[in-house]
C-alpha cells in the first residue's frame, strides 16, 4: 500500500469507505424491507382469519358461499377447513382438495393458532404462508386454514437484491473515480511543485517554487519551502563569499612570502640581509597562521557553533593579559593602553574571550586614535566588557555590518575577520556584539554571563 502514489492510495480508501457504507445501508434496508414483507401477511392473514372464522360458525355455513365475498381472492388467497385429524372437510378450488397442512400441524392447530410457510402451495406452485386456527361449527371442532402466496413480496426482494448488487459497485466506482479525480486537482500544486525543484540546481539556487493561489496547506508548505530556498541561497552566497575572501586573504601573504625567499636566492647574501628576509618570511608566516585559525574558528561557530568550556574568571586578570600582550605595540607607537575599570567576575571560556578582548584592541589599535581604554559595566545578568578609543569611528554602513565577516573599512588593511569572530564568540556565550558611538568616543563592546 505505501508503494502506491497518493493519489490512488486517497482514492482506494475513499471507495473502500464508500463500499462499507453503501454495504451497511444496502444490507439495512433490504432487512427491513423483507421483515416487511414478512410482517405484512401475517397481519393480512390474521385478518381474514378473524373475519372468515366469524362466517363459517355460522350453522350450515360453507366456503364455497363465503368465497364470493372478496375475503378470498382468487390466485392469490385460498383456504380450507380440515379436522383434527388432518382431513379435509371444503376447500376452495385452486387447491383441488389437498390438504395444506399435515395431519401432525392439524392436531397442533387445533389447540392453537399456528403459522406454516410452505415451499409450494397445492395447485398454485408458488411459496405460500398459511394460518391454521380452530374453531367449532354445528357443535363439531374443526380447523380453519387460509394461505397468501408470497411470490410478488419475494420477487419484489429478488429485484431489490439484484438492484443493489448492480447499484452498489457502481456507485463505489464512480466514488473511487470522483475521489482520484479530486485528490489529482488537489495534488496537481505538489507535482508542478516537484518539477520545478528537479530544475534547482546550485548554478542558480534564486529559482523557487511556484505557489497556487489559495490559502490552504499546500500553499502554506510552498512558502516554507520557498523560505527555506531563500536561506540556503543566503548560506551558500555566504559560504562563495567567505571562500573567495578567504582565498584573497590568503593570497597576499602567501605572494610576500614567496617574493622574499626568491630574493633570498636571487644573489648571495650576507648574514644580516638573510636575517632580514628571514625575519619578514616569519612575520608572513605568522600572519597566515593566524589568518589559518581566524578561518578555523569560523568555520566551526557556523557548523555546530563553538564550543566553550565555562569558568569563572577575573575580570582584572583578563584585562591584565590583554594590556601585557600590547604594551611593546602601543609604546612604539606612542599611544596608551588603560584599565578603567576590572572588577567582577565572568562566567566564560578563557581562551576564546582573551581572543574577542585581543581582537577588539587590536581594532582599536589599527583604527582608533588616542588613548584605548577596558572597562566593565553592569547589564543585570550579563557583564559588558568595552574597548573604547577617541577616533573618529566606522562609517555608519560599516558600523552595522561590523560582526559579518570580510567587512572592512575604505582604509583597513586587515581581513575583515576580527570583529566577526568577536560576534560569534558572544553569541556562543549566550551573550552579543557590537560597535557604537559614546560622547565622543567609539566604543567596541560584548556580553558575557557573570559568575555567581
Amino acid at each position: 500500500m505505501r508503494t502506491l502514489a497518493i493519489r490512488l492510495r486517497l482514492a482506494l480508501v475513499f471507495a473502500a469507505a464508500a463500499a462499507v457504507l453503501l454495504a451497511g445501508v444496502g444490507t439495512f434496508g433490504y432487512v427491513r424491507l423483507a421483515a416487511g414483507f414478512s410482517d405484512d401477511p401475517n397481519l393480512e392473514l390474521r385478518q381474514r382469519v378473524q373475519d372468515l372464522v366469524g362466517r363459517l360458525s355460522r350453522p350450515g355455513a360453507t366456503l364455497r358461499e363465503v368465497s364470493g365475498t372478496g375475503f378470498i381472492e382468487r390466485g392469490e388467497s385460498f383456504a380450507e377447513v380440515v379436522t383434527p385429524s388432518g382431513q379435509v372437510v371444503e376447500s376452495t378450488p385452486t387447491l383441488r382438495g389437498q390438504g395444506l397442512v399435515t395431519p401432525t400441524q392439524a392436531t397442533s392447530a387445533s389447540r392453537r393458532t399456528l403459522t406454516v410457510d410452505l415451499p409450494d402451495a397445492p395447485g398454485l406452485d408458488e411459496p405460500a404462508r398459511v394460518l391454521a386456527t380452530p374453531f367449532t361449527r354445528d357443535g363439531q371442532a374443526l380447523v380453519l386454514v387460509v394461505g397468501i402466496t408470497r411470490e410478488n413480496g419475494l420477487e419484489a426482494l429478488r429485484r431489490v437484491r439484484d438492484q443493489l448488487l448492480v447499484a452498489i459497485p457502481l456507485l463505489v466506482l464512480s466514488t473511487f473515480l470522483g475521489a482520484y479525480a479530486v485528490a489529482g486537482a488537489a495534488l496537481r500544486p505538489v507535482e508542478v511543485m516537484r518539477r520545478r525543484a528537479t530544475e534547482l540546481t546550485g548554478k542558480d539556487p534564486s529559482l523557487r517554487l511556484p505557489v497556487p493561489d489559495s490559502n490552504d496547506e499546500i500553499s502554506r508548505l510552498g512558502h516554507t519551502l520557498n523560505d527555506l530556498l531563500a536561506r540556503v541561497e543566503a548560506t551558500l552566497e555566504r559560504e562563495r563569499s567567505f571562500v573567495a575572501h578567504a582565498s584573497h586573504e590568503l593570497r597576499t601573504p602567501l605572494a610576500l612570502l614567496r617574493t622574499e625567499l626568491e630574493l633570498a636566492l636571487r644573489r648571495p647574501r650576507d648574514a644580516v640581509e638573510l636575517r632580514t628576509a628571514i625575519g619578514s618570511a616569519v612575520t608572513e608566516v605568522d600572519r597566515l597562521e593566524r589568518l589559518a585559525e581566524d578561518l578555523l574558528l569560523l568555520a566551526q561557530s557556523g557548523e555546530d557553533g563553538l564550543q566553550v568550556h565555562l569558568e569563572s574568571l577575573a575580570i582584572g586578570d583578563l584585562f591584565a593579559s590583554t594590556v601585557a600582550r600590547f604594551t611593546t605595540s602601543f609604546a612604539d607607537s606612542g599611544r596608551s593602553l588603560e584599565v578603567a575599570s576590572s572588577s567582577g567576575h565572568v562566567r566564560a571560556d578563557r581562551r576564546l574571550l582573551q581572543q574577542a578582548l585581543t581582537n577588539l584592541v587590536a581594532n582599536a589599535w589599527e583604527h582608533g586614535d588616542g588613548t584605548v581604554g577596558l572597562s566593565v559595566r553592569d547589564r543585570g545578568p550579563v557583564v559588558e566588557l568595552v574597548v573604547s578609543d577617541s577616533g573618529p569611528g566606522v562609517d555608519p554602513g560599516v558600523r552595522d555590518r561590523a560582526g559579518d565577516r570580510f567587512v572592512r573599512g575604505p582604509d583597513s588593511t586587515g581581513a575583515g575577520l576580527g570583529l566577526s569572530i568577536v560576534a560569534a564568540i558572544a553569541t556562543a556565550h549566550g551573550g552579543a556584539s557590537g560597535l557604537r558611538r559614546s560622547d565622543g568616543h567609539t566604543e567596541a563592546w560584548l556580553t558575557v554571563p557573570r559568575a555567581s
